[in-house]
């Protein structure tokens, strides 16, 4: 409000409200949309000089974007610069028109378009991060038109409109219009038992309360106002939205997992005492959240991390392995994989047959154990730990056994991963024992 309103040298100028705000507010002056003045008080005093197309206009400190109309000090056609919305937001990859009014009291010579973010006001036609997007419309007292193209999510940001005459410019500190792009996101909530629902989101109130569309499979099921839709929780099919009219800036599609499978690392012959990773990977919108390990036969594993560890694995670890990937939407088994743990022989051993008292001439056969993966390939017999015995096989056999055949008796068994020797095993005849 702007008292008196006629040819007095000084007037006051006061910011009012319907109602009385609280928390002692900091008010806010702009004169020819240039920041003035900061204070308490809701009145500010202006000598007015012969510039009769000085306008002005109040806001809050915090709350900027908010001011009022600009108005005039010595007659009713000042200038200003009147913004049609203070707030837009649209589809990333959409076309936006931003416009506002403006009124010079002298003819202009330039007119353009900036973003308050820029340290110094750069005309949008010249900036090449909107280079073939940028395009003015319009004319003295407007609209006069900013349409940007191929919205992309950088382009969020406040954007200002200034003008200049032979002898004034419109000031750089007045808020403009807000633009926000967002793209479309479809969210997975429960809902009743056995039921989602499906939210398509975006990261603004898109404007002009749009008509929401989903698609199951690619195929419209919903055109509808509300930006909801209810699944069955078993549902395996992609399910995404879009805004009709912009029908080409579908949201990417949800889906439970899929394609889950499990790789092993490293990808060649595994050794005990090793390191073993196994990993799960699967295709799935949201991500998996949850990874679930079992091994065949056998109870879960702990933990639930996309990968699973075996820092020093042991033969008994040896198995078939599969995962289990779950997101929002639902959740799918792998096939399983195969761990086959190598390692040297171990538990080697003799034993011989018969097992009681051996009697001279009888046959005696000689049977060496081993516990080995890959299996033992190869066996040497020992007599006494110094004779080699002609016999590389499991069994070693005497077909007539006597008294000079008395002795410990040991094996070795290899398998291409090493060796180990059994303990000796003493053999004598009965008569002799």
């Amino acid at each position: 409000m702007v008292t008196p309103t006629r040819w007095a040298t000084s007037k006051t100028l006061t910011c009012i409200t319907t109602c009385t705000l609280t928390g002692n507010p900091t008010y806010i002056w702009y004169k020819n949309g240039q920041h003035l003045d900061e204070s308490t008080s809701p009145q500010y005093k202006d000598l007015v000089s012969s510039n009769y197309d000085d306008s002005y206009s109040c806001a809050v400190k915090g709350h900027e974007d908010l001011h009022s109309p600009a108005v005039c000090v010595q007659d009713q056609d000042c200038s200003r610069v009147t913004y049609t919305k203070r707030r837009i937001c649209v589809l990333k990859g959409s076309t936006v028109d931003i416009s506002c009014t403006y009124v010079g009291y002298y003819s202009t010579t330039s007119t353009f378009w900036f973003r308050s973010d820029k340290s110094t006001p750069e005309d949008l036609t010249r900036d090449p991060g909107y280079t073939g997007r940028v395009k003015y419309t319009g004319t003295y007292r407007g609209p006069f038109i900013l349409r940007i193209t191929d919205l992309r999510e950088e382009d969020s940001a406040e954007y200002r409109f200034t003008f200049k005459t032979d002898n004034f410019e419109w000031g750089h500190s007045f808020p403009g219009t807000t633009l926000s792009v967002t793209g479309l996101q479809v969210k997975v909530t429960p809902a009743a038992e056995g039921q989602k629902t499906l939210t398509c989101i975006t990261t603004c109130t898109l404007t002009d309360n749009p008509t929401y569309i989903f698609y199951r499979n690619g195929q419209n099921v919903q055109d509808t106002s509300s930006p909801m839709y209810s699944i069955s929780s078993e549902d395996a099919d992609s399910y995404s939205c879009a805004v009709k009219g912009r029908e080409g800036l579908r949201s990417s599609a949800v889906y439970k997992p899929k394609k889950t499978s499990v790789s092993v690392s490293p990808s060649g012959e595994i050794v005990e005492g090793s390191s073993v990773t196994l990993t799960c990977s699967s295709d799935a919108n949201p991500p998996v959240d949850k990874y679930t390990w079992y091994k065949k036969n056998g109870a879960s594993l702990t933990g639930s991390e996309k990968t699973y560890n075996f820092t020093t694995i042991s033969s008994e670890d040896s198995g078939e392995y599969y995962c289990e990937a779950e997101n929002k939407c639902g959740r799918l088994n792998s096939s399983s994989v195969s761990v086959d743990v190598q390692y040297d022989p171990k538990n080697t051993s003799v034993s011989v047959s018969p097992s009681g008292e051996i009697v001279e001439g009888s046959s005696v056969t000689l049977t060496c154990s081993s516990d080995a993966n890959p299996p033992v390939d190869k066996y040497t017999w020992y007599f006494q730990n110094e004779t080699f015995l002609n016999g590389f096989g499991q069994m070693y056999n005497i077909s007539k056994f006597k008294s000079k055949d008395n002795g410990h008796y040991h094996c070795e068994a290899w398998n291409g991963r090493g060796s180990r020797n059994s303990t000796a095993l003493m053999i004598i005849l009965s008569d002799q024992s």
